[in-house]
């Protein structure tokens, strides 16, 4: 008797759940017209103060959302079935594929790109404001995107946390929450931390202001209400108390800032309400939804010491080349410019992107300009030789350039929506050193100054921590009580700060203050 092959019969499971899935459907369809009869005599059977033909118009879109979901779900039943078969097929040579495997192909093309436009659409919105923003509906969108994610993970990792929750109490040591930074009423788009004593927090936000906080207390020191839309980007000056501040309203503004830091309190230990390090939220409660008080007692500035209006577009980025004597910004109007800070005069326009700007960043040490764009490119701008000005392009992404940041040595690191990060050597910049390829889109990311770890935000709510060479190192805590809720959009490293060293922001109206146990997180490496 002819035995059959594993190819053959495999083939022929397929082929059956094929047709099983096909009369499912039939099934679901065949019963439509019954659904719409009861539905129907319902109708004339309840009190309502609606039209009837607009009750019966609501139901028929119920009863279509319904037959979605229910198609939805039976297509995510079929696809276990396939893991589960290849799992048995490849466990004799000991390979299985897990969630992090199956995000690189085909099978999650679909829905990760429909999350990916979603996101897109939900930064194009906020970024550009400059109207009062609408909260309760921001949120709302960015709970949309948030659902694709938890689905994606009921069906793709599902059996991870068995894993990570060995690795609890290493992570309890390794990375903890110190302190949350409340106050802003809309999303907060960037971060970034003072160079200069008193060493402060400074947060942008899409509610058209920005914050400085004490990194020991949480308490916000001031507030600057000085633009007439969303803040996109905040950087401080590297010698004096100055932050530059871009905006949705087309512009750049510099202010001067005093504060007298408060009394330090006790930190409380954050670590007994860390379970693991991937620790997953099945909830969509959201404890940051209501509406958040701002500081009564903040003292406020409302005037600019200067500010640059030659932009035609929302002004997404700004950073202050070495020195503090020149700033570079980025703008939707597919230019950065290059202004003295002195005269406030444009003295470069960077053109040459084919679409909007993400972000710039200025080297540490010497006069280099990076810019993203979302024509998936970035570009290397030279300005060490006053006569002549360099530029050079480099493709290595697929998709919007969201951030590309220098660090101390050689070293250029961009992150993308398409869900990957690229480490470039300044040397040779035909090809990466390395690429870390990830779940979500990567928002702006920080590199820290001495180990080199890199900070990576994403849209799904994590942030996670890599070597310089692609290794994951961490990813950080966050469970219903604590860490974001929303999609995080910036990180930015202090390594000198005893208590904090690591912060991130986000859409849920916070920022975050976390203390990494940099040596042990290496050490586990």
């Amino acid at each position: 008797m002819p035995v059959e092959s594993g190819n053959s019969a495999a083939a022929r499971q397929a082929k059956q759940k094929r047709k099983s899935h096909s009369l499912s459907i039939r099934r679901t369809n065949s019963t439509e017209q019954e659904r719409s009869g009861l539905q129907r005599d319902m109708l004339e059977g309840q009190d309502s103060k609606l039209p009837l033909s607009l009750r019966s118009n609501l139901l028929d879109l119920f009863s279509q959302i319904e037959r979605e979901f229910e198609n939805l779900y039976i297509e995510n039943l079929e696809l276990r079935r396939e893991i589960e078969t290849l799992n048995d097929r490849l466990a004799p040579d000991g390979q299985t594929f897990e969630g992090a495997d199956l995000a690189k192909g085909g099978l999650k093309t679909k829905a990760s790109h429909s999350t990916s436009q979603l996101s897109q659409k939900l930064k194009t919105t906020y970024k550009a404001s400059t109207s009062k923003p609408r909260s309760n509906s921001c949120h709302a969108r960015v709970g949309g995107t948030r659902n694709f994610s938890v689905t994606g993970w009921e069906l793709w990792g599902g059996d991870s946390w068995i894993v990570s929750s060995f690795k609890a109490t290493t992570s309890r040591a390794v990375c903890q929450l110190v302190r949350e930074y409340v106050g802003h009423r809309d999303g907060i788009w960037d971060l970034s931390v003072t160079r200069t004593q008193p060493v402060v927090l400074g947060t942008a936000s899409a509610d058209h202001s920005a914050m400085l906080w004490s990194i020991e207390t949480g308490k916000c020191l001031l507030k600057y209400m000085g633009h007439q839309g969303s803040v996109n980007s905040i950087k401080f000056h590297p010698t004096e108390q100055m932050a530059l501040t871009a905006s949705g309203d087309q512009t750049a503004h510099i202010w001067r800032y005093m504060v007298q830091l408060p009394t330090p309190q006790p930190v409380a230990d954050m670590s007994q309400q860390t379970p693991c390090e991937d620790d997953v939220d099945f909830s969509d409660k959201d404890e940051a939804d209501g509406e958040v008080e701002g500081p009564n007692d903040c003292p406020s500035v409302r005037v600019a010491t200067t500010t640059l209006r030659s932009h035609q577009g929302v002004v997404i980025a700004a950073d202050w080349l070495v020195g503090g004597k020149q700033v570079v910004t980025a703008s939707w109007d597919r230019a950065a410019n290059l202004y003295d800070v002195e005269t406030s005069e444009l003295v470069h326009s960077l053109t040459g992107h084919d679409q909007e700007l993400t972000h710039c960043c200025t080297h540490p040490t010497q006069r280099l300009v990076v810019t993203s764009s979302r024509d998936t490119t970035f570009r290397l701008w030279d300005f060490r030789d006053p006569s002549i000005h360099s530029v050079n392009v480099f493709q290595g992404h697929t998709d919007t350039v969201t951030s590309a940041v220098f660090t101390v040595g050689d070293n250029v690191v961009s992150g993308s929506d398409d869900r990957t990060v690229k480490v470039w050597d300044l040397k040779n910049m035909r090809s990466p050193i390395a690429t870390i390829r990830t779940d979500s889109a990567v928002n702006r990311i920080s590199v820290s100054v001495n180990q080199k770890i890199i900070a990576l935000p994403h849209d799904n709510r994590q942030v996670r921590l890599f070597d310089m060479s692609g290794v994951r190192l961490a990813r950080l805590p966050r469970t219903n009580r604590q860490g974001h809720r929303r999609m995080v959009c910036c990180s930015a490293w202090c390594e000198d700060n005893a208590s904090c060293n690591l912060f991130s922001c986000g859409f849920d109206r916070q920022a975050i203050g976390w203390n990494i146990n940099i040596p042990a997180l290496l050490q586990e490496k």
